[in-house]
């Protein structure tokens, strides 16, 4: 715990002008980022009598060992610059808002040539349009389901249409009238990519004009006696009046607002927010918080609408966002907001009639959210204080595990042997810093061998960033590396306080080993056998045996589990990979479109192989040194056996063209 005065800049030091500032810990790892109008006067705030500061900024400022602050010129430069650094560098005492549920949203991709609708969840992509998003799946595809029938964009995945365009016959869907089948040339690109957009314009909420344009289609129809066109228009409309009655008339036709409301307690925050287009709620979605930082409801406010808008454009950021609270930088929050819409946005507190109700109805739900979030058990805050309790009292440690690291090793019959660190801070699972590894010291299957070999380079790695920064003496004969500044967490740079093996006492032992070899000897160890879930600690005989109804057994179980899917996803892979690969994906610098060119050219790989280099110089983006390189490759490689055919056993000879990295030429690697 350091003391602040001992980082606190000199007087007259901290300019008295808009900037962003960043504490740092004695790791230089960033863990709070903040902007001021001031920096002097905000950052006097941080250096009074602890005594007199919010306890969430004292325990942030007695963290920290240093700070340093950037200026800019106006509040909106440091409102972006405080949202660029807290989405990169992650500081663990800002606010962060997670999704309560992952939320999926209707997306048409029109970056492809023919674009397609589905649902889609997890991180916005370049040149998708996206709509909602929507509190469930099925809700999306009951929408899509009617909108099909006058809107018929392409649904189908990529392998589909391939396949249909192939054979020269679209499916189902193309029979029946919900599909315009551009696979088999019904449409054009440019007639279906039409459609996409009057599909996209529909579900922007333009519903008026293109319902009118219908229904004067269909009295034309009727009044030239084209009696099938109109009952098809006039179900047309039908199907379209369908879809927009599942969102209900909420605001004023025309209407398009975001709003947000905020539930919270001393610890945690909930955040709702309801997307109106066209008067109609369009989406939903909810965050939850957990409440690091000295902030209000203005402040939460603040923090939502960055990661909310903070990654969008044009008409994705409304004209008007309906808040709880004001934040106290309105009016830089309300040009930042204009810049990314490209026009004027109002952020206001509703005070009267419907948008005010509705506000209540967003409170109201967010209310819900933190109640429901409060009884999952994973996320409650006050459960994951007891298990690390608990982990701390049962393994005897002079203080609560905040970070976990959790080693796992996964091979098939001795075979693509990998392991997996997987890392736990405040109880909660932190993706951004699992890492993977490949056993390179030895070949087979050897768990204890693997694990010590693991942890070993896990620790070499935490010196290594120590050395670096100057926190680590270097021995005599090891080179001094030059501090770095960048603030970023390095790869194995923060160490952990527990390490938990998967497995019992000679896992125990190995990872005890290391870290013994290494002279690191501030870091528990324990494992956690499956058998009977008892957890081994190192040079005991007997183990410790927890409660099955402990809060810290049950957030073991979480981390080693979380653990083992991370290294079998991994050894997946990595096998799924080595058999699809061939000769040709063994070559350096060659890339997929080439080796695709290679065997279209030649028609299979065997007959790459009997190529001479001037052959394949012959082939549009080979050169010389590159085709020499593939000639000595496939000359090395072992060629495949031939193919039998298991009906009757007649060996056929490879004439028909093969994909690059198919089985008829993986050689010695199947």
């Amino acid at each position: 715990m350091a003391d602040p005065s001992s980082y606190r800049p000199k007087p007259g030091q901290i300019p008295d002008s808009p900037g962003v500032y960043r504490f740092r810990d004695e790791h230089r790892r960033v863990i709070y980022v903040g902007k001021a109008k001031s920096l002097r006067q905000r950052l006097a705030n941080y250096f009074q009598d602890l005594a007199s500061l919010h306890p969430r900024t004292a325990t942030m400022v007695t963290t920290a060992a240093s700070v340093e602050w950037t200026v800019v010129s106006t509040e909106v430069e440091a409102l972006q610059l405080e949202y660029s650094w807290i989405k990169e560098y992650d500081p663990r005492f800002n606010v962060k808002y997670r999704d309560d549920k992952s939320y999926p949203s209707l997306a048409v991709t029109m970056n492809e040539e023919y674009p397609r609708v589905q649902v889609m969840r997890g991180p916005k992509k370049k040149g998708v349009r996206y709509f909602g998003p929507y509190g469930h799946a099925w809700a999306i595809r009951e929408t899509v389901d009617l909108m099909l029938r006058v809107f018929p964009v392409r649904t189908c995945s990529a392998g589909v249409f391939k396949r249909s365009a192939q054979i020269g016959r679209p499916c189902l869907l193309g029979y029946i009238g919900k599909c315009s089948a551009p696979c088999v040339g019904r449409v054009t690109p440019e007639e279906h990519r039409e459609l996409a957009e009057d599909f996209c314009d529909f579900m922007a909420g333009r519903t008026g004009t293109y319902l009118s344009r219908l229904e004067k289609d269909m009295h034309e129809a009727a009044e030239e006696m084209e009696y099938e066109k109109a009952a098809r228009l006039r179900d047309d409309i039908g199907a379209l009046r369908r879809a927009m009655e599942k969102n209900a008339v909420v605001l004023a036709d025309a209407t398009d607002a975001d709003l947000i409301a905020v539930a919270e307690d001393e610890l945690e925050a909930a955040v709702q927010i309801f997307h109106v287009r066209g008067g109609r709620v369009r989406g939903q979605r909810g965050w939850i918080t957990d409440k690091v930082e000295a902030v209000d409801t203005a402040g939460l406010v603040e923090h939502a609408l960055q990661q909310l808008y903070g990654e969008e454009s044009g008409e994705s950021v409304p004209k008007e966002v309906l808040v709880p609270a004001l934040p106290e930088d309105t009016p830089a929050l309300n040009q930042w907001l204009a810049e990314r819409r490209g026009s004027n946005v109002s952020l206001r507190i509703p005070q009267r009639g419907d948008k005010k109700a509705l506000m209540e109805t967003v409170h109201r739900n967010a209310v819900q959210s933190l109640a429901l979030h409060k009884t999952k058990r994973a996320g409650d805050l006050t459960t994951r204080s007891r298990a690390l309790e608990e982990i701390a009292e049962a393994l005897e440690l002079d203080s609560a595990p905040l970070r976990i690291e959790c080693f796992d090793i996964s091979h098939l019959q001795g075979d693509d042997v990998v392991a997996s660190m997987v890392v736990f801070e405040d109880g909660l699972a932190r993706k951004s810093e699992y890492r993977r590894f490949q056993i390179k010291s030895f070949e087979g299957q050897d768990d204890v061998r693997s694990m010590h070999e693991v942890v070993s380079r896990r620790f070499r790695r935490y010196l290594q960033e120590k050395l670096k920064t100057g926190e680590w003496d270097a021995e005599e004969g090891e080179e001094d590396g030059a501090p770095e500044d960048d603030g970023r967490a390095k790869r194995f740079a923060y160490p952990p306080q527990l390490v938990v093996v998967d497995g019992g006492q000679p896992q125990v032992a190995a990872a005890k080993r290391a870290l013994e070899e290494l002279g690191v000897d501030d870091v528990a160890v324990c494992g956690l056998a499956k058998r009977l879930e008892e957890v081994w600690l190192p040079g005991e005989d007997d183990p410790v045996v927890l409660p099955r109804t402990s809060e810290g057994l049950y957030l073991l179980q979480r981390v080693r589990d979380e653990a083992h899917r991370f290294a079998i996803q991994y050894q997946r892979n990595k096998r799924a990979k080595r058999l699809k690969s061939g000769p040709l994906d063994e070559v350096p610098g060659l890339g997929e479109t080439r080796k695709q060119a290679l065997v279209k050219h030649f028609g299979s790989v065997k007959k790459l192989r009997q190529a001479t280099i001037d052959q394949i110089c012959e082939v549009p983006g080979i050169g010389r040194k590159t085709a020499e390189t593939v000639a000595a490759a496939l000359a090395n490689a072992v060629p495949a056996g031939p193919a039998v055919n298991t009906a009757t056993g007649e060996i056929m000879e490879d004439e028909t063209p093969a994909p690059a990295g198919s089985s008829s030429d993986r050689g010695t690697e199947q």
